[in-house]
């Protein structure tokens, strides 16, 4: 089966990753009150031929997802695809098998905002997939029914939110999510800042920085660091096609070259130079 990188960073352009997918990708703007628990809303619209398949290695981000599959739902793995998820934050790749015709919104939260809008800890979903009417009952397959009735893909980004919307206006007091600060704090140092130095600067202890961690953001704080790590590296060799590895390493925050291709072993399921290769070969196609 032929095999495609998906890898798209915070701050990249909203119209889609920069590599990997044949796909149309269009961003929807939604309103302010949304903008503390939504990343992006995005529809994502591809064919592919009878009997073909595609694996899309998609890259970690530790974001937790919804997404809705109006077409024919991806599957991970060895598993079949729901029509409507909620995704966990993960820091492992995701082998997702593409096939048929793939359209959909997939709506990127905010750290912290899983409990607010999906009622849950985003640790009880951490590292894998359910289907939304297990979070939200009934009410996730109505909105799919409404979504599909819908006239086009702006309609159907207005569903969703103002779904996300009245969820949270029913969601009552939420925990300040203290993990939200520190997941900023840790990406704006491009996880060099310590747990302890996160934990002092936001005024609580280490072991209690680790709880909220897992619950509001589904991973633990090493976890998110080395993310941002491995997002800070993934921009720099956009920017250089012919690296000194050594040199990237120290800049990455790794504490050597070894470390660093060690890392993308475990986050990406390949090296910095098979990386390279993939971007090189998407950008060809």
């Amino acid at each position: 089966m032929p095999e495609r990188l998906f890898v798209q960073l915070d701050d990249d352009p909203t119209a889609g990753p920069q590599s990997g997918t044949g796909g149309a990708f269009r961003a929807f703007a939604f309103a302010p009150a949304l903008r503390g628990h939504v990343a992006s809303v995005m529809a994502y619209r591809e064919a592919f031929a009878a009997g073909h398949e595609v694996c899309e290695r998609v890259l970690p981000d530790g974001a937790v997802r919804l997404a809705f599959n109006l077409g024919d739902a991806p599957g991970v793995g060895d598993d079949v695809g729901h029509a409507i998820e909620a995704i966990g934050a993960s820091t492992a790749p995701a082998l997702v098998r593409l096939r048929g015709r793939i359209h959909g919104l997939t709506v990127t939260l905010q750290p912290g905002a899983a409990a607010a809008l999906l009622g849950l800890p985003a640790g009880e979903i951490a590292g894998g997939a359910v289907h939304l009417d297990d979070v939200w009952g009934r009410a996730g397959s109505a909105l799919l029914e409404r979504l599909a009735a819908a006239r086009d893909d702006a309609a159907r980004a207005a569903l969703v939110m103002a779904e996300l919307e009245r969820r949270l206006a029913h969601a009552g007091a939420v925990a300040p999510p203290v993990a939200a600060h520190a997941a900023r704090l840790i990406a704006a140092s491009r996880g060099r800042m310590t747990v302890r130095e996160v934990a002092a600067t936001l005024g609580v202890g280490e072991r209690r920085l680790q709880q909220l961690f897992h619950a509001q953001v589904g991973l633990s704080p090493r976890a998110w660091s080395r993310l941002a790590r491995l997002r800070a590296c993934l921009r720099a060799l956009r920017e250089s096609p012919a690296p000194r590895w050594a040199d990237v390493a120290v800049d990455g925050g790794f504490y050597d070259q070894s470390h660093l291709v060690n890392e993308f072993r475990a986050l990406c399921g390949m090296t910095p130079t098979e990386y390279l290769g993939s971007v090189a070969g998407s950008s060809n196609t």
